[in-house]
């Protein structure tokens, strides 16, 4: 079934915060950044500002009149800066004027004097200087020290990935609106309305129930939404409180880019031991996080990382530690993974070196150590359904992995000047907030007497169709046509206390809420049919395609009359449902419980072929057969494990973020930033969803599709790695995403003999 919202989007009538009609009196906001990266602010005069043609007010941390602070996790980021700044970007002042262009005009004239502190943008010299977020986490399963002298072959070696843009095409906006009584209204563009109330209310002084966050839709966020939205929508919201006017706040896209936060780029230095035929003994690495200026979301995202460090293997013995450093950077925050992808590829990358030791494909070590029923992570919890090596044993048979090498083999004998190479990149990804009190959501439900029914969640729609998903949840559970229900809007003041739409549990969550909602709503129903047909059991009432049946035989009675005619019975046609995931624990002092409901499993298989020549490469193919469960909607999850898988081979390929010395980030436009377009897409593409994997865990048998896909294209460096490993036998690999065309001209020439 087609998304609703596709039609909208390709006619241009999708409302986004941008579209919305002007407010009367509406004041544009332009943000004062730092210019300098880490530092003691000597002198700060906004007189200038002030006085400049349009402007209505200049705003800083003294014009604050709750607490000047919108840190979630730890309180270490004021919204605006107060005696000194920590990364290039940390907000100053806000200007506040009649016009956009009036507002950007004079926050030049706002004099800035600061006297530099030593800048640190390196997560390994900030944690020599012991500069952590918190004490650094390990996870432990069985013991390492004594498992090395058990194998046959140990390699040690380092993998360091960059960060990523977003690179949303809405950027970062907000529109804040004062009402009576003290009361804001915000529309933001955030992944998290109750993050932005509560952290709303914090600065302006007022309790939650006087702050409004609404959103109907979002352009793209991919996590950079989550927690980076808070700042956009609560300076909105401090603007219109002190000028009483509404305000708006729309970033452009250079600032977008240079001032916003980031995947996390991780250093890593791995140890992996096996036995001569490839069977994994003992894995062991140090994460060291560059978490930025602020900690964000960082500690959570260090979190999950450990998590997946052994990706889809089973490995007896490992040591996994991480440290989340502050650095002198833009705050790095939640990207679709969360940390996932960081660990990952640490583990594939330990693989391939300890292949190239062995003198056996990458391909072979994976297969055999592939996790399967009732392994242990070594964050405490077993696998359940496991679908890893059916997933992996699928793709393998539909490619025939022998006829795959020996066409690869032949075309690198037969050619000089290009190389191709191919891999294979198994995933397991665990489902679920692992801050625990997360994992719950509501659903408010009405059916109004003419048959139709809306839905209200704490779920976003941001591009990712979820809206479309709850929309059939609704329609199956009333077993009545999608047609007749509408999802509104996301208010904090309809469903209260959400969870942030992310860690791939928006529909499985808030699915599941709408579901119990329209199942208590149903059962009125059927008490209502069963008093219309005079008959006294309504447990034999049941409603199937608008139709009522009473004890296997159809009526006349249809869901237009029988809705209808329960309102005139003063039947309660609305229901709230509130679902929160079961079984859930984690113990931090132990490192270990269950902190997933289930985990998502998959194989795919990346081709590529590079220009010995211009250190260029293309992707031949890419073939993936994903868990889904039993799909909601399967054109939807089509879509997001394509795009997912591009996103990730964007990342440890073509997307590099550069900064100086001094903390200035160099990469500021599209034109500096390269991300994958239709020509970067492989050219060949397949995807098959497992057959007969019902998943119990979630709503009605799906599993969740937003992230786990991105990690498939961590395949993508490791098929161009292997290309590049046929064009110069013998060197050594070397794990540094992404791998841009200089770094392979490098491996191919520097040093060459």
């Amino acid at each position: 079934m087609k998304n609703f919202d596709t039609l909208l989007h390709v006619r241009g009538e999708s409302i986004f915060i941008d579209d919305l009609p002007e407010w009367a009196e509406l004041q544009h906001l332009a943000i004062v950044f730092s210019s300098v990266a880490h530092g003691t602010i000597k002198r700060f005069d906004v007189s200038k500002a002030a006085a400049a043609p349009g402007v209505t007010r200049v705003i800083t941390a003294a014009d604050i009149p709750g607490e000047n602070q919108i840190g979630g996790i730890f309180p270490d980021e004021p919204l605006l800066a107060d005696g000194s700044v920590h990364f290039v970007g940390d907000p100053l002042a806000i200007v506040v004027a009649r016009t956009r262009e009036e507002a950007y005009a004079a926050r030049r004239l706002v004099e800035v004097e600061i006297d530099p502190l030593p800048v640190v943008i390196d997560p390994r010299e900030s944690f020599k200087n012991g500069t952590l977020i918190q004490p650094p986490r390990t996870f432990v399963l069985g013991d390492t020290d004594k498992a090395w002298v058990d194998c046959d072959l140990v390699v040690e070696g380092t993998a360091e990935n960059g960060g990523q843009e977003h690179l949303y095409l809405e950027t970062q906006i907000a529109v804040a609106v004062p009402q009576e009584n003290g009361e804001m209204k915000i529309i933001s563009s955030t992944q998290s309305p109750t993050v932005v109330q509560k952290a709303a209310a914090r600065v302006l002084g007022v309790p939650q129930h006087a702050v409004e966050v609404e959103l109907k839709r979002l352009g793209g966020a991919f996590g950079g939404k989550e927690d980076q939205a808070t700042a956009w929508a609560v300076m909105a919201a401090l603007a219109a409180r002190v000028t009483g006017k509404p305000a708006k706040i729309c970033l452009d896209r250079r600032e977008d880019i240079t001032f916003t936060g980031k995947r996390h780029p991780y250093s890593t230095d791995f140890k992996i031991g096996l036995k001569k035929d490839g069977t994994i003994v003992a894995f062991q690495a140090m994460y060291y996080q560059n978490s930025g200026a602020v900690a964000d979301l960082s500690t959570s995202i260090l979190e999950r990382t450990l998590c997946h460090a052994t990706n889809s293997y089973n490995i007896p013995h490992v040591r996994v530690t991480a440290a989340a450093c502050y650095t002198n950077l833009p705050p790095f925050t939640a990207f679709r993974g969360f940390g996932g992808p960081q660990g990952m590829y640490v583990i594939e990358a330990a693989i391939h070196l300890a292949a190239e030791k062995l003198g056996l494909p990458a391909h072979v070590i994976q297969r055999k150590n592939l996790l399967k029923e009732g392994d242990l992570f070594p964050y405490g919890q077993y696998t359940e359904r496991c679908q890893a090596q059916r997933t992996w044993d699928a793709l393998a048979a539909r490619q025939d992995l022998p006829a795959l090498q020996k066409r690869i083999d032949e075309y690198n004998a037969a050619h000089t000047d290009s190389k191709k190479g191919f891999a294979l990149m198994p995933i397991c990804f665990g489902i679920s907030f692992t801050t625990l009190f997360l994992n719950q959501a509501g659903a408010l439900v009405h059916i109004y007497a003419d048959g139709s029914v809306t839905v209200s969640t704490g779920v976003v729609e941001m591009g990712q169709g979820v809206h479309m998903k709850i929309m059939q949840v609704v329609a199956k559970t009333l077993s009545i046509d999608v047609h007749r229900v509408h999802t509104q809007t996301t208010n904090t003041f309809k469903v209260a206390n959400t969870s942030p739409t992310a860690a791939s549990s928006g529909a499985d969550m808030n699915g599941k809420a709408a579901e119990i909602a329209c199942s208590d709503i149903l059962g009125r129903l059927k008490g209502a049919a069963a008093a219309i047909l005079g008959h006294n059991n309504p447990g034999d009432i049941q409603i199937r395609d608008e139709v009522v049946w009473c004890e296997g035989r159809e009526t006349q009675l249809k869901w237009k009359e029988l809705v209808q005619k329960a309102y005139l019975m003063k039947t309660n046609l609305s229901a709230y449902g509130h679902y929160a995931v079961p079984n859930l624990t984690f113990d931090k002092s132990k490192e270990k419980g269950r902190p997933f409901a289930y985990h998502v499993y998959g194989t795919a298989l990346i081709e590529a072929t590079v220009d010995c020549i211009r250190g260029t490469y293309r992707f031949d193919a890419a073939h993936v057969v994903h868990d889904i469960g039993r799909s909601i909607n399967e054109l939807i999850d089509e879509g997001q494990v394509y795009g997912a898988m591009m996103q990730g081979i964007g990342w440890v390929t073509l997307e590099e973020l550069m900064y100086s010395k001094e903390g200035k980030p160099l990469v500021d436009t599209l034109s500096k930033y390269k991300v994958p377009d239709m020509r970067f897409t492989p050219e060949t593409l397949s995807l098959q969803f497992l057959e007969n994997a019902d998943n119990p865990y979630a709503v009605m048998n799906s599993k969740a599709v937003g992230e786990p896909p991105l990690m498939y294209g961590i395949g993508a460096y490791f098929a161009v790695l292997n290309a590049l490993a046929a064009a110069r036998p013998g060197r050594e690999l070397f794990f540094s995403a992404p791998l841009t065309p200089k770094k392979v001209l490098s491996f191919l020439y520097d040093g060459a003999k």
